[in-house]
């Protein structure tokens, strides 16, 4: 890593940091519950990713709707993890992950990473590993592979924040998955309201 590289991303997590930790304390603030919290949330559609990673012991992969991107320059992305995922162990110890911007015809694979107690990597020919070495889906049309910069504990999640490495980036003709009021759904000129 170059001097230039350590700079910028002390600078994103110094960034970062400020952002998430502004606020006031929480527990001094009227709370929605959980079930008004996820209704409300739950006419939001949210693309669905499936994320990554192996801290030396394995690979681990989970299914999530929480990633955006923060910042362009640098490039940065957030997802979020519960701390009672199978995966959060080794994405608390990992230094890098692959972020998969799955398409609609990928439905199966976003099932299977979202499945709890089974061997996602049981299909050897469904997940390789990249040069570097993490495990990634060739078949993914868009993936990223990024450095995590930051993570943030946040209620019973963590927030973790990706400077991103390495791309390859589809033909933009796939038609994205998205997750929306607890139904999986393709994206595509069908859904299109202007021109």
């Amino acid at each position: 890593m170059t001097s230039a590289q350590s700079a910028a991303d002390s600078a994103s997590n110094a960034a970062f940091n400020t952002a998430l930790n502004s606020a006031a304390e929480p527990d001094r603030w009227v709370s929605l519950s959980a079930d008004e919290f996820k209704l409300a949330f739950r006419n939001h559609p949210a693309g669905v990713a499936v994320i990554t990673a192996d801290a030396g012991d394995g690979p681990v992969g989970l299914t999530a709707t929480s990633v955006f991107s923060v910042s362009a320059e640098p490039p940065l992305l957030v997802f979020s993890i519960s701390s009672l995922s199978s995966s959060a162990p080794t994405l608390s110890r990992a230094d890098t992950v692959v972020v998969h911007l799955l398409s609609a015809d990928q439905l199966a694979v976003a099932k299977l990473f979202a499945t709890s107690g089974v061997d996602r990597f049981a299909d050897t020919e469904s997940w390789a590993r990249l040069e570097t070495g993490e495990p990634y889906l060739p078949g993914t049309p868009s993936w990223i592979r990024g450095r995590i910069i930051n993570r943030m504990q946040a209620g019973g999640s963590t927030v973790i924040a990706v400077h991103a490495l390495e791309a390859k980036t589809g033909d933009n003709t796939s038609a994205p998955l998205v997750y929306h009021n607890r139904t999986w759904h393709g994206i595509g000129e069908h859904s299109r309201l202007d021109s």
